[in-house]
C-alpha cells in the first residue's frame, strides 16, 4: 500500500458557501483558518445552510486581507471591510447552540437576499467565540456544524460511486461532502473511520465522531441544483448507522489537537488506531 497522503485542502469561509481549494494551509483549534468564521442567518437568527438554499452552493466569498470578496454568476461583486467586532445579533445552530455574531455590512445582506430570495443577513464569530465539539476529542469549532475538520478518503468515494455505478447511477464527485482533507493513498475504503490519532504534515488530528451526512451532498455543487437520491441512496444500502440515530455516514468529523502548517502532499501517519468493533465517540 502507497503511503497515505493529503490530496487536496478546502477551506469554506461562509458556512454552506462554495469551498475555496488551497495548496496549503494553516490549522489551529476550530479547524482550518478562516475556515466557517462567516454565516448566514434568518431574520430569527437561525442559520441558513444548503439544506435549505441549495443555491448557496453557487455563491462564493474569497478574504483579501481584511476584507471579504463575494461573487456569483450574473450578478455584480461586492467588496466589504470585516468586521470583527461591534453591532451584535443573536444567532443559533439546529435549535442546540445558541450565541452572538458580529453584524456585517448592511451591503453584504442586500447581496445575499438577492441571490438567495429569502432575507439573508451575514455575521461573523465574536473575538471571544469558544464553540466546544462533541465526540472523542471534543475540541472547538466556528459555525461548522459541530467539529472543526470534516475528513474523507479517496478510496471511500471510489468505492461509493463504485457501488452507485451497479445501481446504474452517475458517479460523483468529492465536493458533495464538503471535506476540508482529503486523504489519498488508504486502499481500503472508510480507513478514515478507523484512526483515533495521526498528523498530517504539522497539524495532530483526532477522530471525533462519524460524519453522518444530511441532504447536502444530494446538491450539485456547480449548480446549486438537488440533482437526486444519489449518494443518500447507495450509501443507505451499507452506511447506516445505528449509534447514530440510524443516519447515513461518510467521512469523519474530527478535532484539531495540535495545530499547525499543512499542505497538500504532506504525508499521513497514523499514531493510534481505533480498536474493531470500538467508537469512541458513543463511548
Amino acid at each position: 500500500m502507497s503511503a497515505a497522503k493529503v490530496a487536496a485542502l478546502a477551506y469554506y469561509p461562509v458556512k454552506g458557501l462554495a469551498g475555496i481549494p488551497v495548496e496549503a494551509a494553516e490549522a489551529g483549534p476550530t479547524g482550518l483558518l478562516n475556515d466557517r468564521l462567516f454565516m448566514l442567518v434568518e431574520p430569527d437568527g437561525s442559520f441558513l445552510s444548503q439544506r435549505k438554499l441549495p443555491a448557496m452552493a453557487t455563491l462564493h466569498a474569497e478574504l483579501a486581507g481584511d476584507h471579504l470578496r463575494l461573487s456569483a454568476a450574473g450578478a455584480p461583486d461586492v467588496e466589504l471591510e470585516i468586521q470583527y467586532d461591534g453591532k451584535r445579533r443573536d444567532v443559533s445552530l439546529f435549535g442546540k447552540w445558541f450565541g452572538q455574531g458580529v453584524v456585517q455590512a448592511a451591503a453584504a445582506d442586500e447581496w445575499f437576499t438577492a441571490r438567495l430570495g429569502t432575507p439573508a443577513a451575514l455575521v461573523r464569530v465574536t473575538p471571544e467565540h469558544e464553540r466546544p465539539g462533541w465526540g472523542a476529542h471534543r475540541g472547538l469549532t466556528g459555525y461548522g456544524d459541530a467539529h472543526a475538520l470534516m475528513i474523507t478518503s479517496q478510496s471511500s468515494l471510489d468505492g461509493l460511486n463504485q457501488r452507485i455505478l451497479e445501481h446504474g447511477g452517475a458517479a460523483i464527485p468529492m465536493n458533495r461532502f464538503r471535506p476540508n482533507i482529503v486523504v489519498s493513498g488508504w486502499s481500503e475504503p472508510h480507513t478514515e473511520d478507523k484512526v483515533l490519532r495521526m498528523t498530517a504534515g504539522a497539524v495532530e488530528i483526532g477522530y471525533s465522531a462519524r460524519g453522518i451526512r444530511c441532504a447536502v451532498p444530494t446538491v450539485e455543487q456547480s449548480t446549486g441544483v438537488k440533482s437526486g437520491p444519489e449518494p443518500t441512496r447507495t450509501l443507505a444500502t451499507y452506511r447506516r448507522e445505528p449509534a447514530y440515530g440510524g443516519g447515513v455516514s461518510f467521512g469523519v468529523k474530527a478535532a484539531v489537537l495540535a495545530g499547525g502548517a499543512i499542505r497538500v502532499g504532506d504525508e499521513i501517519a497514523v499514531q493510534e488506531w481505533i480498536p474493531d468493533g470500538a467508537d469512541p465517540a458513543q463511548d
